[in-house]
């Protein structure tokens, strides 16, 4: 069987971008996996971005420690893989332009405070008008839509509370945050469509508003099931769930391709990964991965 990929074409780019605060483990596989396939199937490229800007929680070794797992179930990149690390300059230059445009406020709440208050941030320090660090920046979101097309889930809504709250992009120890970096980083490498876990379902709105106000648009959203161990606990590094290094790469791929909605069939179980993954790019299709938030399988955690 051929392990070629189709010839890329720029009308399409893809990511996956996880972080090194540890190994690879099953439930990024499964959006390895999911991304790598979308992107390949529309002779697409797809990146490799290490989301380090949470620094506290990286691990040394672990950024190189994901690429040799992509590289052994056969996910090679395209391009230069970024780190956001190293991006700390163009992200102040964004913060910087929305602060002085006036869509920002300093906010001295804690999460104790904000957890009293019903675990939603309500604007408390909106008219304050604070300026005296340590302060969390958080962005003006009342204009945030509640709704929006996913391609696996089709129109989702959003709770208003959730989707209008207003969000932090610079944390009190002066560190960027996820929701803020990770649309300058998909906005700056012109991604066109992004799959991943559904755990960030509903934080999509809030990152196509933050694409609206930095004037561009946003790239389509798909968001693939998760792998629990129990029902809201998701395979996660925080959980500690498993590095993938304990079970038989076709084994790993396999289980990740059954959740995916694509079993591999008995006669490929034993193939190398290359023939594995050949036989779920020609089979690859969006609309069988499976409409659910959650799938379980306590194998991997």
């Amino acid at each position: 069987m051929s392990t070629a990929l189709p010839k890329l074409t720029a009308n399409y780019i893809g990511r996956f971008a996880p972080s090194p605060s540890g190994p690879l483990h099953f439930g990024s596989l499964v959006a390895a996996v999911g991304s790598f396939l979308q992107a390949k199937s529309q002779q697409g490229k797809w990146l490799l971005r290490i989301e380090d800007i949470d620094t506290p929680r990286v691990q040394a070794g672990a950024d190189s420690a994901i690429m040799h797992t992509l590289e052994a179930f056969g996910l090679y990149w395209d391009d230069t893989v970024i780190y956001q690390s190293q991006r700390l300059a163009r992200y102040q230059q964004v913060f910087n332009d929305l602060q002085q445009r006036g869509v920002l406020y300093g906010c001295q709440c804690s999460r104790r405070d904000i957890s009293l208050a019903g675990g939603i941030y309500t604007g408390r320090c909106a008219t304050l008008q604070l300026t005296t660090e340590p302060l969390a920046w958080r962005l003006k979101a009342q204009d945030v839509s509640t709704q929006f097309n996913d391609l696996i889930f089709g129109t989702q809504q959003i709770a208003s509370t959730l989707a209008q709250e207003d969000y932090i992009l610079k944390r009190r120890d002066g560190l960027f945050s996820y929701q803020f970096v990770v649309v300058i980083d998909d906005m700056d490498q012109q991604i066109t469509e992004v799959i991943r876990g559904a755990d960030l379902l509903s934080m999509t709105t809030r990152q196509q508003h933050l694409f609206s106000l930095l004037g561009q648009s946003a790239p389509r959203y798909g968001h693939l099931p998760l792998a629990v161990s129990s029902p809201g606990q998701k395979l996660s590094k925080q959980n500690h769930a498993s590095a993938l290094s304990q079970w038989p790469l076709q084994h790993s791929l396999g289980a990740a391709l059954h959740l995916l909605g694509h079993p591999v069939p008995n006669t490929l179980s034993a193939a190398p990964v290359t023939e594995i993954l050949a036989w779920a790019l020609q089979h690859w299709q969006l609309a069988q991965v499976p409409v659910t938030t959650e799938i379980h399988c306590s194998a991997f955690a």
